[in-house]
């Protein structure tokens, strides 16, 4: 989307570093082997770099107690200006996944997983919603701005396999009485994720639709650095986005279909304090394996007011961060859907497609070749079309896809 470590080798490191949000400005099959980590960066209009900055309260403290490495933390609590203080980026203040953080009415938190065997013939994507942002249960529920529906009553997770075993994907939505949160752990209804303090565990039990067949199982993912990087995508700080884990192993067991393989796994999170629609028109994200393991993320996003957004950020093996210009922009083929795509490229180096892994009537997940850095990489790309997502059509189209069990 690194060099073999997991168990007992893979221990986490936190990196302090947080981004703010800006002040506002005016053919699946066998999967290729190079795919990459993700990450975040400095914010830009276009491909000016603007400062971000993350609104005081946002980043919760660490309780008081034990350091790992000895010593205290400071007991207390609270803000040094005596106000509350909220967890931010779906992770804990040590930069660990949390899973309990408050998200708004109409609003959604999800935490995304994907990864692609060493020898590169299969692969996964696992999100976790809080707030299932393209459900239409969500949006009807939420009253005539979407903005009104309880997020804990609109949870589901999503799962994509690809590669050798065959292609399969579920996501049923769960209403309340299916789900529940606690810092540590989020259950939907046969499934759940947990971080016991070294790895994130996903144990599922799910069957897709229209065609009933089950995915069971469970995946560990053992990150080798725990990331703070948390950045705005908007130009109103509603919508933000880090990586928590951008250099990972994994280890996959699967009961169905039956398949074990390890990897290459990459581990993020993002959040909004209203409807993911609201303020994008597309997005076009890709990240890349580069040849010293390291994580380069570019995250192109195009707002209906307010102009380009561009994310670029290439995440270290240690945890640290450093940002890069992105190269210009390259059309890529219209999918089936016809979305239309585009990939950064540097010139000389032009984007090729070389597979297509999901193609729907919104959203695009496809393995890219492109020029970044001075190499050239196969990097994870999606491409996202928000205004297709809340079409009468699109709306009506998805519950066959994604049934809900309230």
């Amino acid at each position: 989307m690194r060099a073999a470590e997991s168990g007992a080798d893979a221990r986490v490191r936190p990196v302090d570093r947080v981004e703010p949000a800006d002040a506002p400005a005016g053919d699946a099959g066998g999967l290729r082997a190079a795919v990459p980590g993700d990450g975040g960066s400095a914010v830009r209009p276009g491909d000016a770099r603007l400062d971000v900055l993350v609104p005081p309260g946002l980043v919760d403290e660490p309780a008081a107690g034990a350091l790992p490495g000895g010593g205290q933390r400071a007991p207390g609590a609270g803000r040094a200006d005596g106000g509350d203080v909220r967890p931010v980026g779906g992770r804990d203040a040590d930069g660990a996944p949390r899973f309990d953080q408050p998200v708004p009415p109409g609003g959604y938190l999800w935490w995304y997983v994907d990864a692609v065997s060493d020898d590169g013939r299969h692969g996964l994507t696992f999100i976790a919603f809080v707030g299932s942002v393209f459900s239409p249960y969500y949006a009807w529920a939420g009253g005539p701005k979407a903005d009104r529906a309880d997020p804990e009553n609109h949870c589901a997770l999503n799962i994509a396999l690809y590669g050798d075993a065959g292609k399969r994907w579920t996501m049923t939505e769960r209403g309340r009485r299916w789900m529940r949160r606690s810092r540590d752990e989020f259950v939907i209804g046969p499934s759940r994720l947990h971080w016991d303090g070294e790895s994130l565990l996903v144990e599922f039990d799910e069957v897709g639709v229209p065609i009933p067949r089950r995915v069971k199982g469970r995946v560990r993912v053992w990150p080798k650095a725990l990331c703070r990087f948390v950045t705005s995508l908007d130009s109103g700080g509603r919508h933000r986005w880090g990586p928590i884990a951008p250099c990972s192993r994994i280890e996959v067991e699967l009961d169905s279909p039956r398949v074990r393989w390890s990897g290459h796994a990459y581990l993020d999170s993002n959040e909004g304090d209203e409807p993911i629609d609201r303020p994008f028109r597309e997005w076009d994200w890709s990240r890349a394996t580069m040849a010293d393991s390291s994580t380069a993320v570019i995250y192109d996003v195009r707002q209906k007011r307010d102009g380009d957004r561009v994310i670029a950020e290439r995440f270290l093996l240690d945890g640290s961060t450093e940002s890069f210009e992105a190269p210009p922009r390259q059309p890529l083929p219209t999918t089936l859907w016809r979305i239309g795509r585009t990939m950064r490229t540097e010139p000389g180096v032009p984007a090729l497609v070389e597979q297509t892994l999901e193609d729907t009537p919104f959203y695009a997940r496809s393995m890219v070749r492109s020029g970044l850095l001075g190499e050239v990489v196969t990097s994870v790309h999606e491409t996202m079309l928000l205004p297709r997502v809340i079409t009468l059509p699109v709306r009506l189209m998805l519950p066959w896809r994604m049934p809900r069990r309230a």
